[in-house]
């Protein structure tokens, strides 16, 4: 591939031999024309660009890629990449867009953004994570102390819980670094991602870019969102029900046992999260031993041996089965409080079916989003995603900054007549529950589809 272009200046035809009435005018059907992925064109700022030859590279993947394909992506292009980005931009111009409008909503979120990045808080990350490797580093010795030096079973259960709470915490860290640099140095934030996710949790941080970028670009929904395609055991809507997930390249089918499992969904939701750490572990495997491109695959292969080789050899040390048995739950149960945060952000907000469209980034980033509502002294417990709206917008602002942030979001959403969901934490496990439970009857009464074919795969492949 060519060398990338050193400034920022969009090619003219002056560049390619011409003047810049050779610039070629290209209008929006003939854009959508190019959706494929051997023939992908997309928008951006009214400059269209070829990056078929690159879609293989795109660090983020190829379905962010895929699902805005042939569109403008103006707004998420802004969101994810910083403005250094845009001179790589260059060696993919084909023209320029002739009907190329910007809503009112998207002009007013990328003067936000402009605004937000001269003001520098996407390079200022603060204090956390070091705060947040230090706490780990404390917990994870304390949970150790627990296993080898103490006899009281309790002591043992609470070890359990400590690593638990040690996963929570990197959870949110390798939440964080996968969008941002938290270090400010590219292979030190690449260590840190291996060493508290792939070692200390068991969970490729590459399955989790790859999931959630995917997520992020088509927040909500329900045939492209891999966060909301947890058949057969959940389901947040009845158009779920049998259809093709563009995430899984397969039917979510709604067979004899989904509408058993789903009908009952609101009942067994909190029990499953108690465990659902062991299929995002499955899920981890299976991507690096499939045949996606991984990127350092072995590096992320040997993180994640690194795991089962130390996880499994604390719990060795502790003296009987049921204190090992014991210390396994302790820690899934403390850890599925995470899980929940991840659901309660975006189960009870709006869902639609189709990809997202590029010019509309902004509403439907906030209605698919739901922000919870805590005091400043409990953001850690959070991780971030209690301004999730926020995020969702800005996925590059490091989560010290979001509370500054927030009433600007909340006014441009009043502005413009858009949603601006907020809840407490309370309020939004019920809102939860009630969305889960109204799925759960539309279950009862939807007829069932074809008897079960292989449960037990199918199990493993619900996220979350």
């Amino acid at each position: 591939m060519a060398e990338p272009a050193q400034n920022g200046a969009m090619p003219t035809s002056k560049e390619s031999g011409g003047g810049e009435d050779d610039v070629r005018v290209i209008s929006s059907d003939q854009l959508r024309a190019h959706a494929a992925a051997d023939d992908l064109w997309i928008s951006i700022s009214g400059d269209v660009y070829d990056v078929t030859e690159w879609l293989p590279h795109h660090p983020g993947g190829d379905l962010p890629l895929l699902t805005l394909a042939g569109q403008d992506a103006t707004d998420a292009f802004a969101a994810y990449h910083p403005p250094s980005v845009r001179p790589l931009l260059r060696r993919f111009f084909v023209g320029r867009l002739s009907d190329y409008k910007v809503s009112p909503a998207s002009a007013d979120f990328r003067r936000l953004l402009a605004h937000i990045s001269s003001a520098g808080l996407f390079d200022r990350v603060g204090h956390t994570p070091m705060v947040q490797i230090a706490g780990m580093m404390l917990l994870f010795c304390a949970a150790l102390y627990c296993v080898i030096a103490c006899v009281s079973p309790w002591a043992h259960l609470l070890a359990g819980g400590l690593i638990g709470f040690i996963w929570i915490q990197s959870g949110w860290m390798g939440h964080e670094s996968g969008h941002h640099r938290i270090t400010g140095h590219a292979a030190l934030d690449r260590l840190l991602q291996v060493l508290s996710g792939n070692c200390l949790t068991g969970l490729g941080i590459a399955w989790w870019k790859f999931n959630h970028n995917t997520h992020h670009i088509a927040c909500n929904s329900l045939d492209h969102d891999p966060d909301l395609q947890h058949m057969p055991l959940f389901a947040v809507s009845s158009k779920l029900f049998g259809i093709w997930s563009y995430f899984y390249e397969r039917t979510l089918v709604f067979d004899a046992a989904s509408k058993l499992f789903i009908s009952y969904q609101h009942w067994t939701f909190y029990p499953v999260m108690c465990i659902a750490r062991i299929n995002l572990l499955a899920q981890s495997a299976f991507f690096l031993l499939s045949k996606r491109k991984v990127p350092q695959r072995w590096l992320e292969i040997a993180g994640v041996t690194a795991f089962w080789v130390w996880y499994p050899l604390l719990v060795s040390c502790l003296p009987n089965w049921p204190e090992r048995v014991a210390f396994v739950l302790a820690s899934f149960v403390i850890t599925g409080i995470q899980h929940v945060q991840f659901c309660l952000n975006h189960f009870s907000s709006e869902v639609y079916v189709g990809p997202p469209k590029g010019n509309d980034w902004f509403e439907k980033q906030t209605a698919g989003t739901l922000d919870i509502q805590c005091s400043p002294w409990m953001d850690w417990f959070h991780g971030g995603l209690q301004f999730q709206i926020e995020h969702h917008l800005f996925p590059r602002l490091p989560r010290c900054h979001h509370r500054k942030v927030a009433p600007f979001v909340r006014d441009l959403c009043k502005k413009h007549g858009l949603p601006y969901a907020a809840a407490s934490f309370w309020e939004a496990n019920v809102l939860t529950w009630k969305t889960l439970r109204a799925a759960a009857l539309q279950a009862r009464k939807a007829t069932s589809g074809a008897a079960p074919k292989n449960l037990v795969w199918e199990a493993v492949n619900t996220h979350g």
